[in-house]
């Protein structure tokens, strides 16, 4: 799809775009070009259709890195893994999600298919009621799930992982400081990007009346 677009059609779809555009957003759009955009189009295309997958000699020459840069067999297990679908470097990475608010901390670690590993809350640990929002219950957390992932043989199938973290409660800083101790020693290693995925709202509905005591 990307070689049948002709420099001329992308350049007209980048003029009708911005004729739609702010003048705030027309003029931060000046300095990217229609042709160094077909170019860079161009040799993405070519790096894609030039690269043909090999069927390896033996099960012996299946490796990760191989299966990231398309030089083994689409009947691999690493291919057959990932759904047979050849991404981007990032479909390839587990993820560590941290859901840390006043009142509890979620933990989640999921497959590159978004499928659920582990997925628990302060609660799942008998921690009950108003101390779910502590820093401590959010320390006790992490390490028990840094340790289950250590027990259950999940750190063999782990190569990079990406730690998102959302909101800003007291759970944010326990789950920082736990990777960066001795419970996260094993994992800390693999952790290749940091992400902050705190919603943030642009208009919306009226916020609820601040809450004040006395």
């Amino acid at each position: 799809m990307i070689a049948s677009v002709t420099g001329r059609q992308l350049s007209s779809l980048f003029l009708v775009s911005r004729s739609r555009m702010s003048p705030i957003s027309r003029r931060n759009f000046a300095a990217s070009s229609p042709t160094r955009v077909t170019d860079g189009l161009s040799a993405l295309s070519a790096k894609f259709t030039a690269r043909k997958p090999t069927t390896p000699s033996n099960s012996s020459d299946l490796s990760f890195s191989n299966f990231l840069t398309g030089t083994e067999g689409t009947d691999s297990k690493e291919f057959q893994n990932y759904g047979g679908i050849l991404r981007t470097e990032e479909d390839h990475m587990h993820r560590f999600h941290v859901f840390s608010h006043k009142h509890n901390t979620h933990i989640t670690l999921a497959r590159p298919d978004a499928s659920a590993i582990i997925s628990v809350a302060a609660g799942n640990i008998n921690i009950r009621k108003a101390a779910r929002g502590t820093y401590d219950a959010a320390y006790q957390l992490v390490s028990w799930v840094l340790g289950r992932i250590q027990q259950e043989g999940h750190l063999k199938d782990i190569y990079k992982l990406e730690v998102v973290f959302r909101g800003f409660g007291k759970g944010r800083d326990a789950v920082t400081k736990a990777l960066l101790g001795n419970e996260g020693r094993n994992l800390r290693s693999r952790v290749v990007k940091v992400t902050d995925a705190t919603r943030l709202k642009f208009g919306g509905t009226r916020s609820p009346k601040p809450r004040r005591l006395g």
